[in-house]
């Protein structure tokens, strides 16, 4: 009798084990830590999902062309998983950054029974109460430092229209769960002291200047700084110019234009009569306004080049009203790195410039 009774324990216990579920079993097991690189996001959907108007605006708003860079490169590198591929390979749900896709109107979808199981049912009866709650976030469910998006709606038409709309955040969702590593990768030889220093008394901002910057130019009479970054595949430039606000048209796009043309006379190669200029007839230069550090900031992107040579690459300025002082202060960053893409070294130099403290 006792050997029929443990033998039906143990009966009934392998029938519990094999119906358990993967996220059951996921949570048995010790929590590894989320890998993957930065600007990379998991996409899960249904492959009707992906390969219909949903995929395509899901394509247009988060994988379309970074602004502005000299070849092509996506905002962000989608991987496609149907739920179905996340099971068969254990360690796709080790990445950082996932985002799910559901219509929540189609019982049968895999994805749809996965979002309703992991945001649970009060956040579900809450989206069919109230359409504007389209969008939630969950951390750390198979890995450490690990985000997940739900995207999800009543119906396929309304998910598109609910992507357009929350497009924008999600990107921003992503940026800031990249932004540890993105520190890690500029400071990781720690802050330059005495650049720091030098941009605190000739500028009068607090400026978090990587270590492996050094001084290329400290002009007195432009009041310019000019720091650099080398090695053998990439030079990362930083321009720091003060200089006096007297009329509106010195933050419009044309004057900004001026403003780095005249910045780039100090830039040349070995041949002769060569300098950096802006060239806004291959590709436009882009202007937006926003605030920094509560000052107001117009933003310029574009490609530069060398006159009468071959060179050029992309580049970031923010034109600083400190109406305090009634003064510019411009901040130009530009990099040439032949055959490699551009985009994590120009969000490097956005991440320094927002070190940027008045």
């Amino acid at each position: 009798m006792k050997a029929y009774f443990s033998v039906l324990i143990l009966a009934l216990g392998t029938l519990f084990f094999s119906a358990c579920n993967s996220d059951f079993v996921d949570q048995l097991a010790p929590t590894p830590v989320a890998y993957g690189q930065i600007n990379e996001l998991v996409l899960v959907a249904d492959k009707n999902l992906w390969e219909g108007p949903v995929g395509d605006t899901l394509r247009y708003y988060l994988s379309s062309a970074y602004i502005i860079l000299p070849q092509p490169e996506p905002i962000l590198d989608i991987r496609f998983y149907e739920p179905k591929d996340m099971e068969a390979v254990p360690g796709r749900k080790n990445f950082r950054s996932y985002l799910f896709v559901g219509d929540l109107s189609d019982e049968d979808s895999p994805t749809t029974q996965k979002i309703k199981r992991d945001i649970g049912s009060e956040s579900i009866y809450r989206a069919n109460q109230d359409p504007s709650f389209n969008l939630s976030i969950g951390t750390n469910k198979w890995a450490k430092d690990q985000m997940l998006l739900y995207q999800f709606a009543k119906d396929k038409n309304t998910l598109v229209e609910n992507i357009k709309k929350n497009a924008p955040v999600i990107l921003r969702r992503v940026k800031k769960h990249d932004l540890e590593i993105v520190d890690a990768n500029v400071y990781q030889g720690g802050v330059n002291a005495d650049l720091v220093s030098l941009v605190q008394a000739k500028m009068g901002v607090n400026f978090k200047v990587p270590y492996d910057y050094f001084l290329a130019m400290n002009d007195s009479t432009s009041n310019t700084i000019w720091m650099r970054k080398e090695n053998d595949y990439l030079s990362s430039n930083i321009f720091l110019h003060k200089f006096s606000y007297d009329r509106k048209e010195q933050l419009s796009k044309e004057g900004i234009k001026t403003k780095l043309n005249r910045l780039g006379q100090f830039v040349s190669t070995e041949i002769e009569g060569t300098y950096k200029k802006i060239n806004d007839i291959d590709l436009p230069m882009y202007i937006t306004n926003r605030q920094l550090d509560g000052k107001y900031l117009v933003e310029a992107r574009g490609i530069w080049e060398i006159e009468n040579d071959f060179m050029g690459g992309p580049f970031i300025s923010y034109s600083i009203l400190n109406q305090a002082t009634n003064e510019i202060l411009l901040l130009e960053g530009f990099i040439h790195a032949p055959g490699k893409t551009k985009r994590e070294y120009m969000q490097q130099i956005e991440h320094i410039f927002g070190t940027l403290k008045f």
